[in-house]
């Protein structure tokens, strides 16, 4: 089981798991956090439906970015790689996939918050969107950095 950490390839494709799997459970977390906000929401008023679906999907990024870098680990690795580039691409997958899981469920909190001020203030949406927006720099930032490890 331990020589399993000793071939690149075999890290390489551990770092995409965590990129798509981490990212992907931040996101549905963060998805999910909004989709309950949401659902009060529109059983007092269904006319919110439009609103509340644009920062219901917000969080839904980080995983799409975890997916991105998953790819392209994918695309450039090979099982006769080096342990360099095994180690590389490991650290481009845990890059997003930390920051992403975390930014991810946190953004969700953030536009569920959203949904409370666009409940009694409906104008407000674009001022709830920035909220959530400023989250997603930091995963932005991730996949920017993952993607540079796995193409330099």
């Amino acid at each position: 089981m331990l020589e399993l950490f000793t071939d690149p390839y075999f890290l390489a494709l551990l770092g995409a798991a965590l990129a798509v799997g981490l990212a992907g459970i931040g996101s549905a977390k963060g998805v999910g956090l909004v989709g309950e906000a949401t659902a009060g929401l529109l059983a007092e008023d269904p006319s919110k439906f439009g609103r509340a679906l644009v920062l219901q999907a917000i969080p839904g990024t980080q995983g799409i970015y975890g997916l991105v870098v998953a790819l392209m680990i994918f695309f450039n690795s090979a099982p006769d790689m080096t342990m360099v580039d095994g180690v590389r691409y490991f650290a481009a997958g845990l890059a997003i996939a930390i920051a992403g899981y975390g930014s991810a469920i946190r953004q969700g909190r953030v536009a569920a918050a959203g949904i409370g001020l666009i409940a009694k203030r409906p104008d407000m949406l674009g001022r709830a969107i920035a909220s959530a927006a400023l989250v997603e720099t930091y995963a932005i930032f991730a996949v920017l950095i993952s993607l540079l490890i796995v193409f330099l």
